[in-house]
């Protein structure tokens, strides 16, 4: 009677398993990987902002944070290379956030199958001096919430800073360039050794940028989103 229990009690598990509602049991030893987290962008507190004097001595009044990270976009922290980048490296113009958000997702829907692209610093919360003793080689400009550091992507799809010139997807890189050279950047600034090309009055080469291009705004009403 025992074995005919046990009998039973088997072939009821076999028939569990055969049926739909067993699929979702991996086979023993199978190695099972968690569905991906979705990439959802987190709440923008908008306001209306003010970029005062210049680049390299201004302030920013009403400076908008760029979220941690977001569906087309991680932050990167260059000081202690890691992501996120900390809160207050991330605030800018309500403009230049826009604009960096459009660019963002028009990059995104041409290239689905790219990884998202790490962006580091913006300006302070309320601009003002960003230089060394703030991490790093640290920044002369930045300081009236106009511009943005953009790491360039990798060809290895790594959502962190490239090392080197060699580990840029040059292609990827290029399109990025242009599509902010096309939305009204003043100035795109390019390592000299990643050989990306523009109109040389707004994409230049500058020291220091072989990891990543150095965007920054004109005056409101240069250009129009367009990339």
């Amino acid at each position: 009677m025992l074995r005919a229990l046990t009998l039973g009690a088997a072939v009821a598990l076999l028939a569990a398993g055969c049926s739909g509602g067993g699929g979702d049991l991996p086979f023993e030893g199978a190695k099972t990987t968690p569905p991906p987290a979705p990439r959802r962008s987190q709440a923008i507190e908008w306001r209306r902002s003010l970029s005062l004097g210049r680049p390299y001595a201004g302030r920013l009044l009403g400076g908008v944070r760029l979220p941690a990270r977001g569906a087309n976009f991680v932050t990167w922290d260059p000081v202690r290379k890691r992501v996120p980048n900390r809160s207050w490296r991330r605030y800018g113009s309500d403009r230049l956030v826009r604009s960096l958000l459009h660019v963002l997702a028009r990059y995104a829907a041409a290239h689905p199958q790219a990884p998202r692209v790490a962006i580091g610093d913006l300006s302070r919360p309320h601009g003002g001096p960003f230089g060394r003793r703030y991490g790093g080689l640290g920044h002369a400009s930045h300081q009236n919430g106009l511009d943005v550091d953009v790491y360039y992507p990798r060809l290895d799809g790594r959502e962190v800073a490239p090392r080197s010139p060699r580990q840029i997807d040059r292609r990827l890189a290029q399109d990025l360039v242009d599509r902010f050279v096309r939305t009204g950047a003043r100035f795109v600034f390019v390592g000299p050794r990643t050989h990306l090309t523009g109109p040389p009055a707004v994409v230049q080469a500058l020291g220091h940028h072989d990891d990543h291009m150095h965007v920054r705004l004109g005056r409101p009403g240069r250009g129009r989103p367009a990339g």
